[in-house]
């Protein structure tokens, strides 16, 4: 059965391809992540800096945005690879076995794809998360002005903890959070992914073949599509992660939870959705862009 996909990118394209990605996107996009997450903070957004120092942070934020990014690609697409391969031995051997009289078994059912691309996706996400959590950590508080507003004033802060929590203690400090960010973004990626490979997959039929593969403008803009939808449906659980970041003391996420809506409602769970769906939107565009333009290059495809 001939394949109606690209050629898989293999392991050490996906982790280059990656890391670009996630550096190019970082970069580019930190001051809209400083405004949302001081919107999102508990002090409120001029108390914690207004638009003053708004690339506060950013050396947290280059330190883990390439290794989460290409742990993220690495794992989805080693398990994509991995999930489309089994279906189509499942559909060849379907093809063989058919029922000559009621027709072939193996075309396949369409809802089996996009179910693969949540799977994976959620994978990377949480592959990801071992990176993100503890750079997300640092990065915020400095976002917010705590520590002077230093990455390396907020990380040494949390370091110094060692002798009255010890290692348990600063390990779960840095990991502070880590539940809500892995709530936030494998519903985030169970949106955005399908519907970046539902696109891309439409964007080659339309160019007549379903081996060529799409330009990175073209995936810029099916990623620009695919994650403003994904952040205004996530902005709830991402407000919730940023409190629990930013909370003097660590708190569980249902009291978070339970003290924003007894106080102020459901309102402050979707502060700072403008900035977010703007930030994640034209991000979709870089990361998502920058990624194909990265393995094209590589494979020697189409830029």
């Amino acid at each position: 059965m001939a394949s109606s996909q690209p050629p898989q990118p293999p392991f050490v394209t996906a982790l280059l391809a990656g890391g670009i990605a996630g550096t190019t996107v970082d970069l580019s996009l930190f001051p809209l992540d400083t405004l949302k997450t001081r919107l999102q903070s508990h002090a409120g957004f001029f108390p914690s800096g207004g638009f003053r120092g708004i690339y506060r942070g950013v050396g947290s934020a280059v330190v883990g945005s390439a290794p989460g990014a290409a742990f993220f690609f690495c794992t989805y697409e080693g398990v994509k690879g991995i999930l489309a391969s089994r279906r189509q031995r499942r559909q060849s051997i379907d093809a063989v076995d058919s029922d000559p009289i009621h027709g072939s078994k193996a075309g396949g059912k369409s809802w089996e794809a996009p179910l693969e691309h949540m799977i994976a996706a959620s994978l990377g996400e949480v592959a990801a998360c071992a990176v993100r959590v503890p750079t997300e950590v640092v990065k915020q508080r400095a976002q917010a002005g705590l520590h002077g507003g230093s990455s390396a004033a907020a990380l040494g802060a949390i370091l110094s903890q060692y002798k009255t929590i010890g290692l348990t203690g600063v390990w779960r400090e840095l990991y502070r959070g880590w539940g809500i960010t892995v709530m936030r973004e494998v519903p985030f990626t169970v949106i955005q992914f399908p519907l970046w490979e539902a696109l891309k997959g439409w964007g080659r039929r339309r160019k007549g073949g379903g081996n060529v593969e799409v330009s990175a403008g073209e995936s810029a803009l099916y990623g620009s599509v695919s994650g403003a939808v994904a952040a205004g449906i996530t902005t709830p659980l991402d407000v919730l992660k940023t409190r629990v970041m930013l909370s003097k003391e660590r708190e569980k996420v249902f009291t978070v939870l339970k003290d924003l809506l007894r106080n102020h409602g459901i309102r402050p769970f979707f502060a700072g959705i403008g900035p977010r769906v703007m930030w994640i939107s034209a991000g979709g565009a870089i990361f998502l862009g920058s990624y194909q333009w990265a393995v094209n290059a590589l494979q020697g495809s189409v830029i």
